[in-house]
């Protein structure tokens, strides 16, 4: 079993996100003996712009809304992040997914710095005229920080190919022509790659199948949980499935379903498609949603909101591995209990990490004007995880770290070497 860095403190209380991504982060600067001012330099973004997005609304109606962009390192390369539209959206939340995502960029080696960007609103209760007025009216406030050598946005909670198309569009209309690199995860028709809308599910379905095989199971005879049904986590249980795992229960933000036997995910996908939930779905019994955290699987893969498996919940989770298909889900108590009893845990910045490979796959295609076959993505996305995986489980076995420790360390130390190699100006 491997060991965790010890924590300068013992919380009593689950931590914030910005309080989890810092906790991270003091451990590994602490492990990697680098100063307080390392500590300090990178516990803080770079930048960090909140503006108003004042929205006429369909009735006539003037709301304003308010949204965020952080940009937390640029040191090596520019700033690359998604962009979530939800009512629940605070700076703090967005500085920690900032952070996490420079760590991301660096553990599997794309030239990005990590940002974040969040506007609060329900995207359910808006046109998608008011949305794109939205979209368009946060790109402008932004435009000055906003670019392909700048900051790099790309779809998140409650954005799509629609949303990047509206931001390159604006950007393009402001500097006069037009500028595919300005976003990842567009529509194929404005340059977008194939392989970027299905490619987190895919990484995360990637390092789930090594973590299985390093624990012993496979895939024929495993089961599997996946909590969240929407841009990860759909595409996470089709290709466990596809894989030959038994799914037997999926959530989404009204419920969850439950079938011992397996869910036919074909089936399911097909319902949802038709009637937008799970509701009456005739192949698998309702279930409490929160309640399939605590299924006996081999595999739970949360997929949906950050914070959902904590320290109260956490001795109750019956699965062998946990694969990280959102950002920040498991506390740092829920990982000492997960420690504790030998449940692997593999961290965000590794599992969900296929996305920004995408990413910066459709990046380069655009900056280059040659684009891939799918085939070329996916063999290139997998050859990325794949490595990322054996990189980071050798360091953990050889330091006698948790994945997550390790992984941070890495990724911690790139940016920190090239912090040192720029220099500090002036």
């Amino acid at each position: 079993m491997t060991a965790t860095i010890t924590r300068p403190h013992e919380a009593a209380a689950d931590l914030t996100a910005l309080e989890e991504a810092r906790a991270q982060l003091r451990e590994a600067i602490d492990h990697l003996g680098l100063s307080e001012g390392k500590y300090q330099m990178l516990a803080n973004a770079r930048r960090e712009v909140t503006v108003s997005v004042p929205l006429r609304r369909d009735d006539g109606e003037l709301e304003v809304l308010i949204g965020h962009r952080v940009q937390h390192n640029f040191s090596r390369g520019p700033a690359k992040g998604g962009l979530r539209y939800d009512p629940h959206v605070d700076l703090d939340e967005v500085r920690a997914l900032a952070m996490w995502m420079t760590w991301k960029c660096a553990l599997i080696d794309v030239p990005y710095g990590g940002a974040k960007g969040g506007v609060r609103i329900d995207p359910r209760r808006y046109s998608q005229t008011e949305l794109e007025r939205v979209t368009r009216r946060y790109t402008s406030e932004l435009m000055p920080i906003l670019g392909p050598d700048k900051d790099i946005p790309a779809p998140d909670m409650g954005t799509d190919e629609q949303t990047m198309a509206w931001i390159m569009d604006t950007y393009s209309v402001a500097v006069g022509h037009t500028v595919p690199g300005v976003v990842t995860g567009k529509p194929i028709s404005l340059g977008g790659s194939l392989g970027r809308r299905e490619s987190t599910s895919c990484g995360v379905v990637h390092i789930a199948l090594a973590a299985m095989e390093s624990r012993g199971l496979r895939p024929s005879t495993s089961t599997a949980a996946v909590q969240g049904f929407g841009k990860v986590g759909r595409g996470a249980a089709r290709f466990l499935y596809d894989a030959g795992v038994k799914v037997i229960a999926v959530s989404d933000q009204y419920g969850a379903v439950h079938n011992p036997g397996g869910i036919d995910l074909p089936r399911l996908e097909a319902f949802t498609e038709r009637t937008g939930s799970f509701v009456d779905f005739d192949g698998a019994d309702p279930l409490e949603r929160d309640a399939l955290l605590e299924l006996d699987v081999d595999v739970l893969v949360p997929a949906a909101l950050e914070g959902v498996l904590t320290s109260a919940n956490a001795p109750r989770v019956r699965a062998r591995v946990i694969v990280e298909g959102a950002n920040g889900p498991t506390s740092s108590g829920a990982d000492r209990i997960f420690a504790d009893r030998d449940i692997l845990v593999v961290p965000d910045i590794l599992a969900n990490a296929g996305g920004v490979i995408v990413s910066y796959f459709e990046w380069v295609q655009g900056n280059q004007a040659y684009w891939w076959t799918a085939r070329e993505v996916e063999e290139r996305l997998r050859s990325r995880m794949v490595g990322a995986w054996e990189s980071v489980t050798a360091y953990a076995a050889e330091n006698e770290l948790s994945l997550r420790s390790a992984a941070t360390v890495m990724a911690v130390e790139r940016v920190a070497l090239a912090h040192r190699q720029r220099g500090l100006y002036p």
